[in-house]
């Protein structure tokens, strides 16, 4: 398999991600393409499911240099139901150093050894004299206070003797230049070269049958240091989202799979694929014998034994029987369940059913009344019919047992359960999602967002402008001064008045003025003839007036007018 050469030497990649490269690439030169998961990845390598998924997760994102080697693509069925990804490698250019690499090396060397054998092979094929010291180079340590640097010779030296012994590499000591060893890397173990006249299927099965008793051989089990970079890793939310594993690939346990796929597996033919309609498949099990057909007319009894389907919808494809406990649900979470004991008859697989309960049994613990739930199940079983719903249990967890509406713990579906009002926040919610899907309506209409009228030539319908225009503020006109003298007020009566002449000087209006002298001139005469304090000192006829004056002059009011009629006349 041909390997890009950063790969090996960059020490940004741990060693489990070159080995988990080599299967990956070597399963996507298939017809279908890579579309094993993670676990199924583990088991052909022989390593932990959370390694091959460190393994993938620096594969699938941007290295030092920003290169993306593995891409992975998501895949849904139309149900819902989730397959396992499909992964494919990079194309590599011409002018990119790469090296050729077995793809049974990757089953059977640790990723630490692979990783040597890749260096030993690419310095072979370049022509270059390797030491241990400089393959020590390229094994770097991947964790703990010397992550990053490289391993010593005498633990590359440890290596070596591991792929010694797994018969990949034959160890010439000093027959290179100037007593250097001399390393020569196999294109296959010896061990595992099949014999003349030996038929390759029984050899490849019994060499499946001994990898999978024999346990694998590490070198660094017997110097008594752990592997770098195999440690224990976060395994939750790492790997794939698959529900279901691709019936195209078949795991190292099968006993059908005499050759691993990325070393020439006979392809499953297309009668041998997984069917919807039990009918069929049992008509084609009875007239075949109950054996999965292959290309070149080889037949083997399948290794299944009947009676183990088991699904929600009571069919599909075939699964192992539960071995579990026996399923016991208590009374109450019986009889909340009353309204749907038609369709979890239907579920025939006991994890589902089990996974039913425990979510009506978790609502009721955190404060959800019997009462409601029952009343959720009916009315959501009301809105549909039973012959649409194909999968029960999923129908069951995904539709009628969750909660629907807003943050409130009382919101049922819009509904406050305890008073029967309408939710406000969810009133608000459907307000701004109908106002937003209102503003998208009018924007592809070309019409204005805010009131749905067409706009102008301005770009503002008729609307906006005049809302514009009430928010703008009314211009005040500044005052002007008048022409002319000064004015101001009387202090008199507080008529306005030029400030000219006497005016000036007194503040008062002439007739002001001229009353002031009257009185000015009127005082000594009060003196001389003094009256009633607070009498009009006028006369009617010859009789003194006896009514109240004013009370700032000495006539009454009658005297004070007859006064200004005859200064205006």
């Amino acid at each position: 398999m041909k390997v890009p050469m950063r790969l090996v030497s960059s020490p940004f990649y741990a060693d489990v991600a070159l080995s988990v490269y080599v299967k990956v690439k070597a399963l996507a030169a298939r017809p279908e393409g890579c579309q094993a998961r993670s676990s199924t990845i583990a088991l052909y390598l022989g390593l932990s499911v959370a390694s091959v998924e460190r393994g993938l997760k620096q594969l699938l994102g941007p290295s030092t240099d920003g290169v993306v080697e593995l891409r992975s693509e998501r895949r849904t069925m139309p149900g819902g139901r989730g397959l396992s990804a499909l992964r494919s490698v990079r194309p590599m250019s011409r002018a990119e150093a790469f090296v050729w690499l077995p793809v049974a090396a990757s089953e059977d060397l640790t990723p630490r050894q692979l990783r040597a054998y890749a260096v030993i092979a690419f310095a072979e094929q370049m022509g270059i004299a390797l030491t241990e010291q400089d393959l020590a180079g390229y094994l770097c340590h991947h964790s703990g206070k010397k992550a990053g640097q490289p391993i010593t010779a005498a633990a590359a030296g440890e290596v070596v003797d591991g792929l010694e012994a797994a018969k990949w590499v034959t160890v010439q000591r000093r027959a290179g230049a100037q007593g250097r060893h001399r390393f020569i890397a196999h294109d296959i173990a010896p061990a595992a070269a099949v014999g003349v006249g030996e038929p390759v299927a029984a050899a490849a099965s019994e060499g499946v049958q001994e990898c999978l008793q024999k346990p694998v051989h590490d070198s660094a089990a017997d110097s008594g240091s752990s592997l770098v970079g195999e440690g224990s890793g976060l395994s939750f939310g790492e790997g794939s989202l698959a529900y279901k594993e691709s019936p195209k690939t078949d795991s190292p346990d099968d006993e059908r799979a005499l050759i691993s796929h990325a070393v020439g597996e006979v392809q499953v033919v297309e009668g041998a694929e997984a069917v919807e309609n039990p009918a069929d498949a049992a008509a084609r099990s009875d007239s075949e014998g109950d054996v999965a057909l292959r290309a070149g007319e080889t037949s083997q009894p399948s290794s299944k034994p009947n009676g183990e389907k088991r699904s929600s919808k009571g069919q599909g494809a075939s699964r192992s029987a539960y071995t579990g406990p026996q399923l016991a649900m208590s009374p109450e979470i019986y009889s909340v369940l009353e309204p749907v004991h038609v369709l979890l008859k239907s579920v025939t697989n006991d994890f589902v059913v089990r996974k039913i309960a425990r979510e009506v049994g978790r609502q009721l613990r955190e404060g959800t009344v019997a009462d409601r739930l029952h009343h959720r199940l009916t009315a959501r079983l009301a809105k549909v019919m039973i012959s649409d719903i194909r999968d029960p249990g999923r129908w069951l967890l995904g539709v009628a047992l969750p909660r629907w509406g807003c943050g409130h713990q009382d919101c049922e579906s819009g509904i406050i359960w305890r008073t029967g009002a309408a939710c406000e926040l969810c009133a608000e919610t459907a307000q701004d999602r109908f106002a937003a899907r209102q503003r998208e309506q009018r924007l592809e209409q070309g019409l204005c967002p805010q009131h749905g009228t067409r706009p102008g030539p301005s770009g503002r319908c008729a609307d906006c402008e005049l809302d514009a225009a009430l928010r703008r503020s009314a211009r005040v006109p500044a005052p002007r001064e008048p022409e002319g003298p000064p004015r101001s007020s009387c202090g008199g009566c507080g008529c306005v008045i030029f400030l000219t002449g006497r005016a000036v000087n007194t503040g008062l209006c002439k007739l002001c003025r001229e009353e002031a002298n009257t009185l000015s001139a009127a005082e000594p005469a009060a003196t001389a003839a003094p009256s009633m304090p607070g009498t009009c000192s006028g006369r009617d006829g010859e009789v003194p007036c006896t009514r109240r004056a004013l009370p700032t002059r000495s006539v009454c009011l009658s005297h004070r007018s007859q006064e200004l009629a005859a200064e205006v006349a």
